[in-house]
């Protein structure tokens, strides 16, 4: 069991000293290449001074109490859950709702879909809900995993979870929760979107799949849309991890196909950060870029979604 004192270690550790092989490892366990216990196995090769094996694994996998920014009690929004039919999708589908308190029928607001990684709609992405909601944009974060219940309050089982759901359907929801968001009484019709890993992939695949109702999109460390991608009107803000090859290696070709069909982007890569660099829940989280990253993406939405 993992004492009190190793738990304070683990959040006051210093990322320099975990090698970057275990930040590459965690990567590969977090999406599917390696199981858990190869993952466990290969940290305790590594010599790392002062820190124990319990230490490095659980500075990199996330701590959810840490990753809360803004309170849903927070005055100035509020937050509640809302289900819409998703024909396109699983049929019924959910997501995490926040309205800025100040907006209503007669005072709209544009709106931002949030799209979680790959082990649905946990803590911090609701928490970057809220943030956008403090930001006075109406935010909504589906959870893929409402067919099964919902997030199971682990990312472990719910990465297993969504791994079983077919994907196309997965997009049809969100596809759905973007046509739900256009037409919202409290909206101006505009919709954004950002989202993170597999939600990056999600932000890049509905700027091409939904041109006419996908306004800007800003996926942080995602891959590029598996078609459409000719079709995509939207501006794009893509943000990149310096450290990330496995994302950085698809970069390249869709950053062609970008220029040669003359969609308006802005790519920036942030120096020595790593896949997740924005997720203030673990190690990864790099707090001079994450907030530097953020800021760029609220005033892109200002700029684009406001209009």
């Amino acid at each position: 069991m993992t004492s009190l004192t190793e738990k304070t270690t683990t959040r006051s550790l210093s990322v320099s000293k975990i090698p970057q092989e275990a930040f590459d490892w965690y990567d590969e366990y977090a999406h599917g290449d390696i199981d858990r216990r190869t993952f466990l196995s290969r940290l305790g090769t590594l010599s790392v001074t002062g820190l124990s094996l319990s230490v490095v694994a659980n500075a990199l996998t996330p701590n959810y109490a840490q990753a809360e920014q803004v309170s849903f009690n927070d005055p100035d929004i509020t937050a509640s859950y809302l289900e819409f039919d998703s024909p396109n999708g699983h049929g019924r589908a959910r997501g995490y709702l926040v309205i800025p308190n100040n907006v209503n029928a007669d005072n709209k607001s544009p709106a931002v879909l949030v799209a979680h990684e790959n082990r649905g709609l946990n803590p911090y992405i609701k928490d970057v809900a809220r943030r956008l909601a403090k930001a006075g944009f109406i935010a909504f974060a589906p959870d893929a995993l409402f067919p099964l219940g919902g997030y199971p309050g682990n990312d472990d089982e719910g990465r297993a979870m969504q791994k079983t759901l077919d994907g196309n359907k997965i997009e049809g929801d969100f596809m759905d929760a973007a046509t739900l968001m256009k037409n919202h009484e409290f909206t101006t019709g505009k919709v954004g979107m950002v989202g993170f890993c597999y939600g990056g992939y999600l932000t890049n695949a509905l700027a091409a799949a939904m041109p006419d109702t996908i306004n800007a999109g800003a996926p942080y460390y995602g891959t590029p849309a598996k078609s459409n991608i000719d079709k995509i009107k939207a501006p794009l803000q893509l943000h990149f991890a310096e450290l990330d090859q496995r994302v950085n290696a698809t970069w390249p070709e869709y950053e062609k196909t970008l220029k040669a069909n003359k969609v308006d982007y802005k790519a920036y890569i942030y120096a020595k950060a790593n896949h997740g660099f924005h997720n203030d829940s673990t190690a990864r989280y790099q707090e001079k870029n994450a907030e530097l990253a953020w800021q760029r993406t609220l005033a892109f939405f200002k700029e684009n979604l406001n209009a």
